[in-house]
């Protein structure tokens, strides 16, 4: 009898100490919540996390002479507002509660830009193998850089909505070390934005290769496009490509933490439906502005590169991809404070994954210089074609964002000229007036459409007089064309 009153005893013990410690749980946060982090300057951010039902917490930061206080919800939710300055000194924020003290260091202000897309953003500053980033282990090299952090969202898929990320390492400082391994897209970008503002960049990347733009849409978004069914799906492979189910893991935790804007390279696995990408992309950005709810904050994205694919033999099908590179520049009238970087003269005909990842990196930089940050004199809109005219059997070409007029480095290539038969032949292209180009052909007697670079391999040979390669693209809307092989 003596036994069995203390065996119940014991488990009346452990039953109460379980049950203490739910009750008094510490406050937890989130894993992009913690020292070393960059939070957005000069605006009000978000400090959340979780705790007792009802828990009153204090939070004191450095910067501010006042503590904050709250109280988490009856679900142990809490949240508060706090203003941030552009003071370039480390800060500290101190967590309190009844049975919590988290103190958090090395914090700093500056810039925060969110990274994401397919594996042309994934591609780390190593490279893959056999595909290397050109500049990327030198510029690891010299990456010793304390106002510079990185934060990476670890793979993983939900088929619900998830609170927080999967995340081994936190918010690092460059080292050569956590550089190497890191999106080189963002690297290079942040490094340089980094050094032109003299404010510290932190950059949160998140991205999986081979996904499909509708993995990282909600639910609520996606469904008023297309059907979205996952209940029966295994996302324990090809999560990727599967709906929503990288939204819910990889974006849905982090929407509170206030960011300057996002910079997005994808569109490689939805080549074959341009025109469904036209909706459901914009949807996506409209989504995330939603749900981060500070605005149309910027969104600047990579037109997929040349690539050969299934060679060059689909003129006039989705399997050119010069209907998605189309596709991709319409979405920059559709997305507003948007812009995109054209990658025409940097793919790799034989690598999906092109190694110039630091001209990518710098022509989203462009963008966000002149249209966020105010340097008006950096051009970053390539020349887009605008109208044509008849003139001496052949056509004028003229363009928009061409002020400064357009260049080529040896001679026009990759231009074809049709007439009303809609079959194009392989034309002739000059720059006339520096602003201009002429396309004709002899056995084109009377054109009425010209398509320039519209293959899926093709190396760019039209530029901006600032080296920025003009984009494929065709006046005219056929279905139906063909064309004569050069």
């Amino acid at each position: 009898m003596y036994y069995k009153t203390l065996r119940v005893s014991r488990l009346a013990t452990l039953v109460c100490c379980i049950f203490t410690v739910f009750i008094h749980a510490e406050v937890k946060l989130p894993a992009i919540v913690s020292s070393n982090m960059v939070l957005q300057r000069n605006t009000t951010i978000k400090l959340w996390g979780w705790a007792d039902a009802n828990e009153h917490i204090t939070i004191t930061t450095s910067w501010l002479s006042d503590d904050l206080k709250v109280v988490a919800n009856a679900n142990g939710d809490w949240s508060v507002n706090a203003q941030t300055t552009g003071s370039k000194t480390t800060q500290t924020i101190t967590i309190k509660s009844k049975n919590s003290n988290i103190k958090l260091h090395n914090i700093i202000f500056g810039e925060v830009w969110l990274c994401s897309g397919q594996s042309n953003m994934y591609q780390p500053m190593k490279g893959y193998n056999g595909q290397p980033t050109f500049d990327g282990p030198m510029a690891a090299a010299k990456a010793n850089n304390p106002n510079l952090r990185l934060f990476t969202v670890e793979k993983t898929a939900s088929k619900l909505p998830l609170n927080d990320v999967k995340d081994y390492k936190g918010w690092q400082q460059a080292t050569p070390k956590c550089v190497l391994d890191f999106s080189a897209v963002a690297y290079f970008f942040g490094q340089q934005l980094q050094e032109i503002l003299d404010v510290p960049v932190g950059l949160i990347h998140t991205s999986w290769g081979g996904s499909k733009v509708q993995a990282w849409i909600s639910n609520d978004m996606l469904s008023k496009y297309e059907t979205v069914d996952i209940n029966n799906r295994d996302i324990s492979k090809g999560a990727q490509g599967i709906s929503t189910v990288l939204y819910n893991a990889m974006i849905n935790p982090i929407t509170n933490y206030t960011i300057k804007g996002a910079l997005w390279y994808q569109g490689e696995s939805n080549r074959n439906e341009p025109k469904h990408y036209e909706k459901v992309f914009p949807a996506m950005v409209e989504d995330w502005r939603n749900q981060w709810n500070i605005g149309d904050f910027p969104f600047y994205f990579v037109q997929i590169a040349p690539y050969i694919y299934t060679g060059n033999t689909s003129f006039n099908t989705y399997k050119n991809t010069a209907f998605m590179r189309e596709s991709q520049l319409n979405c920059v009238n559709l997305i507003p404070n948007s812009g995109i970087a054209i990658t025409m003269d940097v793919g790799s005909e034989h690598f999906i994954h092109p190694p110039h990842k630091k001209e990518v990196a710098n022509r989203l930089l462009f963008n966000a210089l002149n249209q966020t940050y105010g340097y008006k004199s950096i051009e970053y809109t390539t020349p887009i074609f605008d109208t044509q005219e008849a003139k001496d059997g052949g056509l004028l070409l003229k363009f928009k964002h061409a002020k400064q007029g357009l260049f080529t480095y040896d001679t026009l290539k990759g231009f074809e000229i049709a007439g009303e038969d809609k079959i194009f032949y392989p034309a002739e292209a000059v720059i006339t007036n520096r602003k201009y180009i002429f396309v004709k052909n002899s056995n084109v007697q009377n054109p009425v459409a010209v398509r320039y670079a519209w293959k899926n391999w093709i190396q760019g040979t039209l530029f901006s007089t600032s080296l920025l390669p003009v984009s494929s693209f065709r006046t005219d809307t056929w279905d139906d064309a063909t064309w004569v092989k050069n």
